[in-house]
C-alpha cells in the first residue's frame, strides 16, 4: 500500500511500543491483535528496526494481512488488519 493510503487508514487500536526493544512490538502487536475485530486494523509504532521484518512475518504466518509501514518521526508505523 502506497505511504498516502497508508496515512487514511484508521487504527481501531494503536500499540505504542516505541520503547520496546526486539521482541517486545512483535509480544505488544500479538497481544493486541486479539482485541480488535476481524477485519479491524492495528497499527504498532516500533522505534527498533527488525519490527519492520518480523511484523510482515508473523503476520503472514498466523494468517493476517501487512498493509504497510510508514517512517515517522524517528519510528516506524505498521498495519496490519486482523483477518481471522
Amino acid at each position: 500500500m502506497e505511504v498516502a493510503e497508508l496515512e487514511k487508514v484508521h487504527a481501531a487500536k494503536v500499540v505504542d511500543a516505541r520503547g520496546s526493544a526486539c521482541p517486545g512490538p512483535l509480544l505488544e502487536a500479538k497481544a493486541a491483535i486479539g482485541t480488535v475485530p476481524v477485519g479491524q486494523t492495528i497499527e504498532v509504532w516500533s522505534g527498533d528496526p527488525s519490527t519492520k521484518k518480523d511484523l510482515p512475518r508473523w503476520a503472514a504466518k498466523i494468517g493476517h494481512e501487512f498493509l504497510g509501514a510508514i517512517e515517522a518521526d524517528g519510528y516506524d508505523r505498521i498495519f496490519i488488519v486482523r483477518r481471522k
